[in-house]
């Protein structure tokens, strides 16, 4: 969203864009509703003609033009209304339509810190709840805070022919009255505040129990589980109570004050007849206008009381949502040639937000075509290289290089096209395995989704109920581990990138899939450029080149029958799991790659 760090902490700026979006339609529900709001005061104004006309001699008065005023008033106050809600159920939905389309758009397009930090519960209902309140807000303006104030300006107008003292007098007072519900409203927006950001953290500690619902249930924490939502839910009805009562309290004070206005009115009117300085129609008019500027004033009290309410629900949400995006495209960015990929790191340093550092001068080379294992322990750096090869993070020094071109110039889009990623942990959406498959390739055919599927020795799809058309549950839960792996596997082959990224790929099979699925990898890394993180040597039987990474650092690097005959990383992780030596291991490994290369 264009402008997130200006909308950011001014929620009336952020519906004023969205209201420019539309201006043809708002300007026609603004006009429509003080038009009605005139006719409608106007009509009491009619009243107070057909009175002093009755009162009038009967063969003199024009009984039935003043009949006829006073109903054309009354049917063009309720056809306006009526044209304000019908353009007003097309605008304000389409408003909430906009911003949800934008927000999404905005909040997708954060890097996986600022994910990484938030719950996407938490993140979801924030976006639900500015689209109700802008929604909310928009209809009380027009409804409920516009329609108050137009007509108290035009009912003190009127009454000005009346009695100008008293016209000035309540006007003042409704002046003074709506201040003071507006200035106690805004004093209460920390009890608002408090209420909106508890009724947020609701909504994230429910989408984070239930998604994580097999976890509870292997560790018997759903009584644990009731009891700490239910700390939760007093929590958030307490600061809800709090909230209301404060509102009540000011609705009373007002209502208190309404009770002694109205009657010093009606007196004042009355005592204007006793001494012939009004009629008939003007005493009426003037309990009739007096009584609905203390109303307007109640109106507008109670709708600016619970549009403050709103308010606060939107500066509370917009700051954690619209947060400037910390990975952006260069402006001269453009994409990024697709062709066999080598990739260079070049001086490279880097360190995650927490401030614990990776990288600090890393250099590394891959040529096109060529398959490059990664091993060693956890937090050597494995998983960093892949993120920032994806630029799912930028560098703080030094640069990263694909087929030469420097990928913080290129399209952030463009770059994520050429890579395929086989994950660790599978991402799966909640629909079909067809689509869950075409995600890699949104073009493809059914025919092309069935031959990557193939492919990657998707065999047990058959055996589903509805096939490729299965729904796989939320995150894939339907589905095994190895099944994921399959999908992910079958997602990758469909996006024909020229760069393959395996993380553990073979890690949830079980031994009776796992030379099926080498089969399809080494299908798959056919004319590819491919860097493997594995813990089982065996997905890297055919590579070219392991390169064993410890504290951001490359301590080993080299075929994997030379390193074999180093006391390094490598040889420890082929005794330990095959409990191999250098004697038995170098013809297999010179066996495989002969098989590859003949194949190639």
């Amino acid at each position: 969203m264009t402008g997130a760090n200006r909308y950011a902490n001014s929620p009336f700026l952020f519906m004023m864009h969205y209201v420019r979006c539309r201006p043809l339609a708002h300007l026609v529900i603004l006009t429509a509703v003080l038009a009605a709001v005139a006719c409608s005061v106007l009509t009491q104004y009619g009243v107070k003609i057909l009175v002093d006309v009755l009162a009038m001699t009967p063969a003199t008065a024009p009984i039935w033009t003043a009949l006829g005023i006073l109903v054309a008033l009354i049917a063009a106050d309720n056809l306006l209304w009526r044209l304000a809600g019908f353009v007003a159920s097309f605008t304000f939905v389409g408003v909430t339509g906009d911003l949800r389309r934008d927000l999404f758009r905005h909040v997708t397009g954060h890097s996986l810190t600022f994910f990484a930090d938030r719950m996407p519960g938490t993140l979801s209902s924030r976006i639900t709840a500015i689209s109700n309140a802008v929604f909310a807000v928009g209809n009380m303006a027009v409804w409920n805070l516009i329609p108050p104030c137009a007509a108290t300006f035009i009912a003190v107008a009127l009454l000005a022919t009346v009695s100008l003292p008293m016209a000035a007098v309540l006007f003042v007072v409704a002046g003074i009255m709506v201040f003071a519900m507006f200035w106690f409203a805004a004093a209460g927006k920390p009890l608002h505040h408090d209420f909106a950001d508890k009724a947020a953290a609701i909504d994230g500690e429910m989408v984070d129990v239930i998604s994580n619902m097999p976890l509870v249930s292997a560790f018997g924490g759903h009584r644990r589980e009731h009891r700490r939502f239910e700390t939760i839910i007093n929590s958030e009805m307490t600061a809800r109570r709090r909230s209301l009562l404060y509102l009540e309290k000011l609705r009373l004070v007002h209502a208190a004050v309404t009770i002694v206005l109205a009657v010093g009115v009606l007196a004042w009117a009355i005592m204007l007849w006793q001494r012939g300085s009004a009629t008939a129609g003007d005493v009426v008019l003037t309990c009739t206008l007096a009584l609905s500027i203390l109303h307007a004033t109640r109106d507008l009290a109670v709708a600016l009381v619970d549009a403050t309410q709103h308010m606060a629900r939107l500066s509370e949400a917009l700051p954690l949502l619209l947060v400037p995006h910390d990975l952006n495209d260069h402006p001269d960015a453009k994409p990024l040639v697709h062709r066999p990929s080598s990739v260079a790191f070049e001086n490279v340093s880097f360190a995650y937000p927490d401030g614990r550092r990776v990288f600090k001068d890393f250099n590394l080379r891959l040529e096109p075509g060529q398959r490059v294992g990664l091993i060693g322990p956890s937090g050597g750096g494995k998983s960093t290289l892949f993120a920032l090869l994806q630029r799912l993070y930028d560098v703080q020094k030094g640069r990263i290089l694909i087929d030469g071109q420097n990928i913080t110039r290129v399209t952030q889009e463009s770059l994520r096209e050429s890579i395929a990623v086989v994950p660790q942990d599978v991402s799966m959406f909640r629909r079909t395995i067809m689509e869950n498959i075409r995600y890699g390739h949104p073009s493809a055919s059914d025919q092309m989704v069935r031959a990557a599927a193939h492919a990657a020795r998707c065999d047990f799809i058959d055996g589903l109920p509805q096939k490729f058309e299965t729904l796989v549950g939320d995150r894939g839960v339907k589905l095994s581990g190895g099944q994921r792996q399959r999908i992910a596997i079958a997602r990758a082959f469909l996006k024909e990138a020229p760069l393959l990224l395996l993380d553990e790929a073979t890690s949830a099979l079980d031994s009776d899939s796992e030379e099926l699925i080498h089969e399809a990898l080494e299908e798959l890394m056919q004319g590819r450029t491919v860097i493997a993180i594995a813990h089982r040597l065996s997905t890297l039987s055919s590579f070219d080149r392991i390169i064993a990474l410890e504290a951001g650092k490359i301590v080993e690097d080299g075929p994997a029958e030379l390193l074999l005959f180093n006391d390094g990383i490598y040889s420890r992780f082929a005794k330990q799991q095959f409990g191999y030596t250098p004697t038995n291991v170098v013809p297999l490994g010179r066996e495989r790659t002969r098989e590859r290369k003949s194949r190639q």
